[in-house]
């Protein structure tokens, strides 16, 4: 379990709120629950929308196989221990 809750959609402004709202629901859409890792990130919004740069060019690129990026990711988050 994290040592932050997630951001909720219901606070902030409207732009906040609609932003929050695609941005679960694509990740919802991708991996069929929503991370707690976005839900932490979701409490900076500048600092989400550049996670989320990151995701789209990296599943964007077509220089590597899905299943090699995938096993790269894995053995990153073993190396720093990331607990997601």
């Amino acid at each position: 379990m994290a040592r932050i809750s997630g951001a909720p959609l219901h606070q902030g402004g409207p732009f906040r709120r609609l932003f929050l709202w695609i941005v679960y629901s694509l990740t919802k859409k991708r991996l069929g629950r929503v991370v707690m890792p976005v839900q932490v990130t979701a409490h900076h919004p500048k600092i989400l929308w550049g996670y989320g740069q990151m995701e789209q060019s990296l599943s964007g690129s077509k220089l590597l196989s899905d299943r090699l990026k995938g096993l790269a990711e894995l053995r990153v988050a073993t190396l720093v221990g990331c607990p997601f």
